[in-house]
């Protein structure tokens, strides 16, 4: 049996791809980003009563909306703008000019108006 070089590199770039891989998938899942440690696909996915309200300003946010909003504003204030700035957010449909209103449209208070969010200010 001959030893191939070509089948070793090939294994231990795959294995070294596989590793490198693995290492930053944990450090993502361990580190504490703008949702606290809640992963951003599942703060996105709790405000899923929102979607509708999030593409079209004249349709009216619904009251569970609004609960998840408050709830996510008063636990993880920068989070809502990581979400609707996330590529989960844009493949959902979600138009982050007009979601960004909806706490405005919720009426509620602590929202951090006049700060901003990506290229959007908060109103």
């Amino acid at each position: 049996m001959a030893f191939n070089f070509k089948t070793m590199r090939t294994n231990f770039a795959s294995l070294f791809a596989y590793l490198l891989a693995s290492q930053a998938f944990i450090g993502l899942s361990m580190a504490a980003g703008e949702c606290g440690r809640t992963p951003i696909q599942s703060a996105a996915t709790s405000l899923s009563p929102c979607l509708a309200a999030a593409g079209n300003a004249r349709v009216k946010v619904p009251p569970a909306c609004c609960t998840k909003v408050a709830a996510l504003l008063k636990t993880a204030p920068r989070c809502l703008c990581a979400v609707l700035l996330s590529p989960l957010a844009k493949q959902s449909g979600i138009n982050p000019g007009i979601a960004i209103t909806i706490p405005k449209r919720c009426s509620i208070q602590n929202r951090q108006a006049g700060k901003k969010c990506g290229s959007y200010t908060v109103p």
